[in-house]
């Protein structure tokens, strides 16, 4: 996974994520723990994203189109990012059960 493309996630999502990415030399808990950060990441981000979308549906003035587009895709790319991750995951997984010993 490349840290570039997490960057553009933004500050929240990138620590998370990045942290997922760069956890594999600290250990199985290290990973485990990365991992859990970065699914909440996502989570928050998603959660950020639809009250976003239902403030500006609903009027407010204090939410505009833009910032409600931008955390629409900050959610997207971090799904998209977590998605990718989970794939590896199962395909490394599947790989080493179909290892002959």
């Amino acid at each position: 996974m490349d840290l570039k493309l997490l960057q553009g996630v933004g500050a929240a999502g990138a620590s998370g994520l990045g942290r997922a990415a760069g956890a594999t030399s600290t250990g199985g808990a290290g990973f485990s723990k990365a991992l859990d950060s970065a699914l909440k990441t996502v989570s928050d981000l998603q959660k950020n994203s639809s009250s976003l979308q239902r403030q500006y549906q609903m009027g407010a003035d204090s939410v505009s189109l833009e910032d409600t587009m931008v955390a629409m895709q900050k959610a997207q790319v971090g799904f998209q990012a977590a998605v990718t991750v989970r794939n590896r995951l199962v395909s490394a997984y599947s790989d080493i059960m179909n290892m002959q010993v």
